[in-house]
């Protein structure tokens, strides 16, 4: 099997985590606005209890037969149609939440918070959360708002961008502890993708 089959496209930041002990088989992971679940290949055919819920009816039916496919014994009930913000799980439910390429299309600060409150509502206590979204880091001379942080970046595209103080912020107002500091990657100053890493305490 090559390195693409057993790990798909998975985000090389969340591969780190892998590398780095902290998401490991066996443990209860939840994709929170998976897609059509890149960072999911690797942990579905390794053993982990995956969990995951998109807003898009297609993205879950096409996560439903890829689970099929790696993990037959996975109940395609584990995989759902619900928003980030209104997730049908209980309370400290899960090891780990991932979050890649998600909260960037909050439409305001109160989806935003209110999608952030109900990942860290399931997590458990001492569980991570790791999430990947765009930023003004590094940028910010070259970003122009919308509406407050709906902003317009340099590649053209609309996103709900933070900033290294609001992440410090909600990671204080949450309860949790930051296990890295916050990454940031600027692609050639037209957009800026943060890696946010918080232990829930």
């Amino acid at each position: 099997m090559t390195l693409a089959e057993q790990f798909g496209e998975i985000d090389i930041y969340l591969f780190d985590q892998l590398l780095r002990g902290r998401i490991r088989p066996g443990m209860r992971v939840l994709d929170a606005g998976c897609g059509a679940g890149r960072n999911l290949i690797y942990m579905l055919r390794a053993g982990y209890e995956v969990f995951a819920a998109d807003a898009d009816a297609a993205a879950v039916q096409h996560v439903q037969r890829l689970a099929a496919s790696l993990a037959p014994a996975l109940p395609a009930a584990n995989i759902v149609a619900a928003p980030v913000e209104q997730m049908p799980f209980p309370d400290a439910f899960a090891d780990v939440v991932i979050s890649s390429a998600v909260l960037h299309f909050a439409r305001d600060d109160r989806q935003f918070d209110a999608m952030v409150r109900e990942m860290w509502r399931v997590l458990k206590s001492g569980g991570l959360l790791w999430a990947r979204l765009a930023s003004t880091i590094g940028i910010a001379d070259q970003v122009r708002s919308i509406t407050g942080r709906w902003s317009l970046l340099p590649d053209g595209s609309e996103r709900y961008l933070v900033d290294e103080a609001l992440l410090t912020q909600m990671t204080h107002e949450l309860g949790g502890r930051l296990l890295d500091p916050i990454k940031t990657t600027v692609v050639s100053s037209q957009r800026s993708m943060t890696t946010w890493v918080v232990r829930k305490l």
